[in-house]
């Protein structure tokens, strides 16, 4: 019985431990911005260990971003110039680590005319 319960105390720690933090990104402020502009944007698991990279993605076009300041719940990052004027983007995040993935996030931005 006690062999058991340790047992599983050991996969329950290997489980939890192998479970990456998923970033998630609630809010982008200001909501829409011209090429150049910078904006900011809170969540959670945003942290530069977490997150490789970000971009701007209408779905089938991804344009990456470049990345000013990035904190645990804080992004920052310029609007790049590529960004199409008037169009609504969303935000999408690489994550780092052996096992990226790109997850695209319930935030967007759109991107005013000059």
């Amino acid at each position: 019985m006690k062999l058991s319960f340790v047992v599983l105390l050991v996969a329950a720690c290997f489980a939890a431990y192998a479970q990456q933090a998923s970033p998630r990104m609630t809010s982008v402020d200001p909501m829409n911005g011209k090429t150049g502009d910078v904006i900011t944007v809170t969540g959670e698991n945003l942290q530069k260990d977490l997150v490789a990279k970000v971009f701007l993605t209408d779905g089938k076009n991804d344009i990456l971003c470049e990345v000013l300041d990035q904190s645990a719940t804080t992004l920052k990052f310029k609007i790049p110039a590529k960004a199409e004027k008037g169009a609504r983007l969303a935000l999408m995040v690489e994550t780092a680590g052996k096992d990226k993935k790109q997850i695209e996030q319930p935030v967007k931005v759109t991107i005013a005319d000059q």
